[in-house]
């Protein structure tokens, strides 16, 4: 049952059915309305006042079936379809109503109405001059010569809108095309005009709507699906091309075009559905591997490309393949300067390779074109981070290896650097101090990166070993070099040892 708060918007629109009601028991007499046809036409005015549509539609059905030549009945069966937004029907009882009653003025004068709002312009000025002629009220008279005036300017604004489109000027067509159907809503080929026009001016996404409108108002309307589905597979939106595609198999499954593109779009989708899973897996080389694949299956439309390397892009980066990553994005943003997802996966590989001020700047420019983003705020913080405490001391850089370097090869870098400046291999003071400063940093690298918490810390932009990012300024990490005095570089826990190093 339709409640009359969801009713209210449409019953609005059929008000002038509903007052013409009001005034037509008189008419009920004329039509010899028996007691069971009287009953139910009563019962389903009533529901009708009240906005319950569907019970009041069921009540004129019975009505309809006591009575066949009740023209009552079929008008007031219409002024239901109508608030329901069921135009043809509402026309079909109409045209009965005219049908049994020929001067039944209100019937013809709300038909004209619908067939003017459907485009067909000679139908509905038939109905408006049957009006006149047939000794109309003062108000149908004048609304009936309002209505003929108002058909003869829009044929003529028609005329004008074919020309231009012929002519090729299609933003003089759509200007003319949008008075048009302010008024004939329901005209099927007024808007797949206008959608034309609308591609042929580089707008596809607009005539989406005017297709879809069309789809409905025209039965069995392949062609417009089509043209939807082609567009939304233009624009990249695969899913909602594959969508609009079945619908058009649903009405003609041989239908050849709808058919091909189907198969087009079903391939590249599975493939792209196939790529997120693996993303979504972490397998990070699967994952570009398929986007290869989705770009030598659709070479002719750049969006997917564009859209392939910018997950490949991201593929790259969460793989700490920081390079290929920051080649890739580029290409990205070279065609789609403020793209914030390849912005954000640049900003991380630069990181990566320790380019600070380049990834703050990808940031910025990812927060200025998605403000609410909390990962972008998250990862410009980290970033302003980085590049202050690169700005003191980086551990990676002591080391010489990158941020995404394992365990193993951080102790190597570690050994190898200790015994290079183990102060024992220098002679003089000057040369000793220089080197007990170099291997206290050494060493403090080699702690800070093979600790998972320390690095984790470190990662995030805050030194564990720097006193001024620690709580309360006591930092428990402090070293000096006598505590690295007897430090084995090659031992396996870092810790003290017997005897100090001498090199000859």
């Amino acid at each position: 049952m339709v409640s009359p708060a969801a009713s209210a918007g449409r019953l609005g629109s059929a008000l002038p059915f509903l007052l013409v009601l009001l005034d037509l028991q008189y008419q009920g007499a004329e039509c010899g309305i028996n007691a069971e046809v009287e009953k139910q036409l009563e019962m389903g005015k009533k529901l009708l006042a009240a906005g319950q549509l569907a019970d009041a539609l069921s009540h004129f059905h019975a009505a309809i079936e006591g009575d066949s030549e009740n023209y009552i009945a079929y008008y007031r069966r219409a002024t239901v379809y109508l608030a329901m937004g069921k135009s043809k029907a509402a026309i079909r009882d109409l045209s009965k109503v005219v049908e049994l009653k020929q001067d039944f003025t209100s019937a013809r004068l709300q038909r004209g109405h619908l067939l003017l709002k459907q485009g067909k312009f000679d139908e509905a000025e038939d109905d408006f001059k049957n009006v006149l002629k047939s000794n109309p009220s003062n108000n149908e008279e004048k609304e009936a010569q309002t209505q003929l005036t108002k058909s003869d300017e829009l044929q003529r604004l028609h005329s004008q809108a074919l020309s231009a489109y012929q002519q090729e000027d299609y933003e003089a067509a759509i200007s003319l095309l949008d008075e048009i159907l302010a008024v004939c809503v329901w005209d099927a080929e007024l808007r797949e005009l206008r959608a034309e026009c609308y591609i042929k001016e580089g707008e596809p996404s607009k005539a989406i709507s005017d297709l879809k409108a069309a789809a409905k108002l025209k039965n069995d309307n392949t062609e417009a699906f089509y043209k939807i589905s082609r567009i939304y597979y233009q624009l990249g939106d695969h899913e909602l091309s594959l969508s609009e595609v079945r619908e058009c198999l649903k009405l003609d499954q041989d239908h050849k075009q709808c058919f091909s593109l189907y198969k087009q779009v079903k391939k590249l989708n599975k493939q792209i559905e196939s790529a997120e899973e693996l993303i979504r897996e972490g397998r990070y080389e699967d994952a570009i591997s398929k986007y290869e694949s989705v770009m030598k299956t659709e070479p002719e439309v750049p969006i997917y490309s564009t859209r392939a390397k910018e997950r490949m892009c991201h593929c790259l980066s969460k793989n700490q393949q920081a390079t290929e990553a920051i080649k890739l994005c580029t290409e990205v943003l070279q065609l789609e300067p403020t793209n914030v997802n390849a912005l954000k996966d640049r900003a991380e590989a630069y990181l990566l390779e320790d380019m600070y001020e380049e990834a703050i700047k990808d940031y910025e420019t990812a927060q200025a074109n998605s403000e609410n983003d909390q990962q972008i705020r998250e990862g410009l913080e980290r970033a302003q981070r980085m590049l202050k405490q690169s700005q003191k001391r980086d551990y990676y850089k002591i080391l010489g290896v990158k941020r995404n370097a394992r365990k193993q090869e951080i102790i190597k870098a570690y050994r190898k650097l200790a015994s290079q400046w183990h102060p024992d291999n220098f002679q003089s003071e000057e040369e000793k101090k220089k080197a007990e400063k170099k291997f206290i940093d050494i060493a403090a690298a080699k702690e800070v990166l093979t600790d998972p918490e320390m690095r984790r810390k470190f990662d995030a932009g805050e030194d564990p070993l720097d006193a001024e990012s620690q709580q309360g300024g006591n930092n428990p990490f402090h070293r000096s070099w006598n505590t690295w005095q007897g430090f084995n570089p090659f031992g396996s826990g870092g810790g003290p040892f017997t005897f100090k190093f001498h090199f000859s």
